[in-house]
């Protein structure tokens, strides 16, 4: 039995399984396909030993965004084939394993292994005429990571902070196809058809992004009073491959997007601040809100921006609930978009510049997002 530590530095160690940026749109802040699962699960706080975790999340985007003004008017446009609305609606099913392995309670490594199911319903990717739907189903680009306690935990139970770099290796498929209709041109005696055919599906589905990144993150905690404490994460991918040569197809539909014709390789980034407080020290219960950032930036800290990325980022309001038993720790957090701005990007301003008018794309964006986590540890050690 743990007894130099509160179940709040076990919990902030867990919490840090859903900390990680991941999709809530068109921005395609990826999940465990660009980054995820943070090294610091409870396996942390108990010294050497193995910690298996799993993460499902979901949502669905819809509503777009140019800026941070909603188009409304997505939802009323009448389509060529008298349907009503042309929004863009993205499903995504993720599923994120994790194995930890504590070298001892201050350093630990941990293997993150994504897997999503993802449906795109569009008319954008099938000539503008008609709704069709598109796929994605894989594993996603897997994450390795080395993180390490600051200080002691033994003696730093009301307070510490905690550091992580690790890699981010390309092994999900950045260049995932299905069958995208009407939009190969064909002229016979009846005049011009159009027939379909195998496309790479759109960036925000896509499984991986292509590039071998490198990460930074950090996490802590501290006592404010009583059973309230307070928490911080902050994440940043760095991606410095510019393109992975996925096509778009997007210089198809006007001459100013031959920028955007293949696909970039874009940073993300996310930071969280919030309070938790310990409901229950007996049955093991804690409850946390606070603030939520995650996004795409306009442009790369390492390496170039070329290529076709949304970029953009969401605030989310986080309200969640951990309850923590034996070995086991289940986790449910619900983050609630309170911002959401799809910022220019670069061929927006380029553009912008050139015709002297301007220029703003869009992105859809989910109202929430659903994270459900589970870990257990294997072996000795207990998290309470």
């Amino acid at each position: 039995m743990l007894r130099t530590h509160t179940p709040f530095a076990l919990l902030v160690a867990t919490l840090a399984i859903t900390t990680q940026a991941h999709g809530q749109g068109c921005v395609a802040i990826k999940s465990f396909s660009s980054c995820d699962m943070n090294a610091f699960t409870n396996s942390n706080l108990l010294g050497k030993g193995w910690t298996v975790s799993t993460n499902y999340r979901y949502f669905k985007s819809f509503r777009h965004f140019s800026g941070t003004e909603e188009n409304e008017d997505r939802f009323t446009v009448v389509n060529p084939d008298g349907t009503i609305g042309n929004e863009v609606i993205n499903w995504v099913h993720q599923l994120n394993l994790g194995v930890a392995y504590s070298f001892n309670k201050r350093n630990s490594l941990l293997i993150t292994l994504p897997w999503s199911y993802n449906t795109r319903s569009s008319l954008y990717e099938h000539g503008r005429t008609e709704r069709h739907e598109m796929r994605s189903v894989g594993i996603g680009d897997i994450r390795v990571s080395l993180q390490r306690w600051l200080f002691d935990p033994d003696s730093s139970a009301n307070g510490n902070l905690a550091v992580a770099v690790g890699i981010k290796l390309p092994t999900g498929d950045f260049n995932a196809m299905d069958y995208a209709y009407n939009v190969v041109p064909r002229t016979d005696t009846a005049g011009t058809l159009y027939t379909g055919e195998y496309r790479p599906v759109d960036q925000s589905i896509q499984l991986g992004d292509g590039g071998f990144g490198f990460t930074v993150e950090i996490q802590g905690f501290a006592k404010l009073f009583g059973p309230v404490f307070g928490y911080v994460n902050g994440f940043y991918l760095l991606n410095p491959m510019e393109t992975n040569g996925a096509r778009t197809y997007r210089e198809t539909l006007s001459p100013i997007l031959e920028n955007e014709a293949i696909c970039s390789v874009p940073d993300q980034y996310m930071a969280r601040l919030g309070l938790n407080w310990n409901v229950s020290h007996k049955f093991g219960l804690n409850m946390f809100c606070g603030g939520r950032l995650e996004g795409i930036p306009v442009e790369d800290l390492v390496g170039g921006s070329e290529g076709f990325r949304r970029p953009g980022y969401v605030i989310s309001l986080e309200p969640g609930l951990d309850w923590m038993r034996g070995k086991h720790d289940v986790n449910v957090s619900v983050p609630v978009a309170m911002v959401r701005d799809r910022t220019q990007s670069v061929t927006d301003k380029e553009t912008e510049v050139a015709t002297g008018k301007p220029r703003h794309g869009d992105a859809a964006f989910a109202d929430y997002l659903i994270n459900i986590s589970w870990s257990i540890r294997l072996g000795g050690g207990r998290s309470r």
